[in-house]
């Protein structure tokens, strides 16, 4: 039956078009999860650094995976967890510290030059009488080091070493903080998904039918 050859033949055809446009529509549907979460991060945070405002990433998906992944780049997530998931700010790694008593940039932090300009071989960061902070270390007198502890007199006493000054607070950093803002990322991004893919799958297999040979 001609008629039928014919069906058969067009099914054959949506069979063949539909890896291809199952992929076509996850790639669509995650560019624009990956777009709505940027527009929240620049929402949700006062002023946020263009690192962690364009921290947001999307991979397409493949006709042999139909896979499409939206995620935030490995540094920033850690930080930006606790505004997902609710705790305190993250303060070790790259994330932020709480600085006290210091101008911080535009964007409220400290800034990795403001660091670097205070950071050398002559300070630290860690505590000293109960107190969090960058550290520097003083000079005994006249730019020279303390001196190490003098040798044995021949009688078998020492002379006693001389007191390393205390070191100079430079920046103190305060305890990490509750979270106050929430991203609302997976719920976004679920809402997103079940709304957007069934339309953005009936234009794919349209657009793929319409152009199959």
């Amino acid at each position: 039956m001609p008629g039928l050859n014919d069906l058969l033949n067009q099914l054959e055809r949506v069979r063949k078009q539909i890896p291809f446009a199952t992929a076509q529509a996850l790639t669509s549907v995650a560019r624009q999860i990956k777009d709505a979460q940027t527009t929240a991060i620049k929402r949700t945070f006062d002023n946020p650094t263009p690192f962690t405002a364009n921290s947001v990433r999307s991979q397409g998906a493949r006709k042999d995976t139909l896979k499409a992944r939206v995620f935030i780049m490995d540094t920033s997530a850690e930080y930006l967890e606790p505004f997902e998931i609710g705790g305190q700010h993250k303060l070790n790694g790259h994330a932020l510290l709480n600085p006290k008593n210091i101008r911080l940039n535009k964007y409220g932090n400290l800034g990795n030059r403001k660091m670097s300009q205070r950071k050398n071989n002559n300070t630290f960061v860690g505590e000293v009488g109960g107190v969090e902070g960058l550290w520097r270390r003083k000079k005994t007198r006249k730019g020279k080091k303390a001196k190490k502890r003098a040798k044995r007199s021949p009688n078998g006493t020492r002379a006693a070493r001389q007191k390393q000054p205390a070191p100079k607070l430079l920046i103190r950093f305060g305890d990490a903080l509750p979270v106050r803002q929430h991203l609302g990322y997976f719920d976004r991004a679920n809402t997103m998904a079940a709304a957007l893919m069934p339309s953005a799958m009936a234009r794919a297999l349209d657009q793929a039918l319409r152009t199959a040979k």
